[in-house]
């Protein structure tokens, strides 16, 4: 591994240039190499973020020996195709969320990193986060008392000219995959795998789930209410609520811009938690995280492991089974 950690971009989308963008806050990061389908494309986001090589083709940048580490931001419909070409091309991966279209698909991903010994992490950038830290520490220190359940909920109504994406099955589209993802993992992370999920979707025209709805029970008696839809604006707010408490996560719950509010009592108890703050979108936080792990010659995070992303894309799976959501791959 060189002293600097190389990184190479696959697909140059919005999600891509976010990422470049946050790349230049991480110390000992350098962009070597970026790769589209369309070579003009290619060219203009190399020269945007100095990339030192560009290619009209993801065969040409997986083939580039001055790239240790691909950052896979096509579609999640093309994930378990991109990410296996880059494994078998011996490149580390920080795949996208979505990590895949379902638990069939992300187990192949999974196997074969394993099984080459190569570096790959579901890019599940909210976990990284200084607030999500901070929550898990208050959750730590015993702040709510004995956790009874979470709520959470993302939406956004899709601006012209909707990206095809969205509501295309071809290309996983739909709600749940999309921002669904956030409040599933969100639940998950804290409280674990659901014992039973209760789901309903409201269908877009396409067939996918333009709304998506869903109840996790537990065990405990703990319960996670969950919304995503691509229909209106929301808030894109989160609770956490317990027997002595309670922790707000402001809008959007899932980003940096989020704010902390805790309240041990009653609403006029409220206190703001304060978290630390830094230029950028936020994804820097995983990306130096990728860097220690490689650097340290790890093959999995310790902190987002692939057991992770396989439970929770099997849960993902459960609720599109529950609304009778299906692709063509599955």
């Amino acid at each position: 591994m060189s002293r600097k950690i190389r990184w190479g971009i696959l697909a140059c989308g919005k999600i891509a240039r976010k990422f470049a963008a946050d790349l230049q806050h991480v110390e000992g990061a350098e962009l070597s190499a970026v790769a589209s389908r369309d070579a003009a494309k290619a060219k203009a986001f190399a020269e945007e973020f100095s990339a030192k090589q560009y290619f009209d083709s993801y065969e040409a940048l997986v083939s580039c020996p001055d790239v240790d580490v691909i950052y896979v931001a096509s579609p999640h419909s093309h994930h378990h195709e991109h990410t296996l070409l880059c494994l078998n091309h011996g490149k580390a991966v920080l795949c996208e969320k979505a990590f895949a279209i379902n638990s069939r698909q992300a187990r192949e991903m999974v196997e074969l990193a394993r099984a080459k010994k190569i570096f790959l992490m579901e890019a599940l950038w909210s976990r990284f986060l200084p607030h999500y830290q901070k929550v898990q520490e208050l959750l730590a220190k015993g702040k709510l008392g004995e956790i009874k359940g979470i709520l959470a909920n993302f939406g956004f109504k899709p601006m012209p000219p909707v990206s095809p994406r969205l509501f295309d099955p071809a290309l996983g589209g739909g709600s749940l995959l999309d921002i669904g993802i956030y409040p599933v993992f969100f639940a998950q992370s804290l409280l674990g795998k659901p014992d039973s999920i209760m789901a309903k979707m409201d269908p877009a025209t396409t067939g996918v789930d333009e709304q998506c709805s869903m109840v996790f029970h537990y065990k405990s008696g703990q319960t996670a209410t969950l919304f995503s839809t691509l229909a209106s604006n929301l808030e894109t707010d989160a609770d956490i609520f317990g027997t002595e408490g309670r922790i707000r996560l402001t809008s959007r719950f899932y980003e940096p811009s989020a704010t902390l509010q805790y309240y041990p009592g009653i609403v006029s108890t409220r206190t703001e938690i304060p978290v630390a703050k830094e230029a950028g979108w936020g994804y820097q936080h995983e990306a130096r995280h990728v860097q220690e792990c490689l650097q340290k010659g790890l093959t999995e995070s310790p902190v987002w492991s692939l057991d992770h992303t396989l439970d929770l894309m099997e849960t993902l799976d459960r609720v599109r089974e529950a609304i009778g959501l299906r692709y063509a791959v599955d």
